[in-house]
């Protein structure tokens, strides 16, 4: 099923991340854990770089790594807009280059990860 719903599944991910990234968030309930916002930013773009890899994979039909190359960079690119976004189209968010570097690193782990799992079913096969 997620095969032929992979792209579905990853621009319907996109559009909710965007959107929960511009938008303002009120009365959010404070979690008291130290880098809480990294730790979301880096587990989001973790699972945007996964979706989009298996959309790439599936419904454009890419060979893994090539799928894997450009989901990392669409991560990397649209994180990076995002911020950017944030810092011009509202005025209760700001670009936070931490930020963007927590969405960068959630995507080369995940990609990293990836990779090795591809790896290992090659060398299993």
């Amino acid at each position: 099923m997620l095969k032929k719903a992979a792209f579905i599944v990853a621009l319907g991910y996109a559009i909710t991340l965007g959107t929960v990234s511009l938008i303002t968030l009120k009365d959010l309930p404070d979690v008291h854990i130290s880098f809480a916002d990294k730790i979301f930013h880096f587990l989001a773009y973790s699972i945007f770089a996964l979706l989009w890899y298996l959309a790439f994979f599936y419904t454009f039909n890419l060979k893994k790594n090539k799928a894997l190359i450009y989901a990392f960079i669409l991560a990397v690119i649209f994180g990076i807009i995002i911020e950017i976004l944030q810092d011009t189209m509202t005025v209760t968010r700001a670009l936070d280059v931490y930020d963007a570097l927590a969405n960068t690193l959630g995507a080369l782990i995940a990609s990293v990860l990836i990779w090795i799992n591809n790896r290992s079913q090659v060398k299993n096969s």
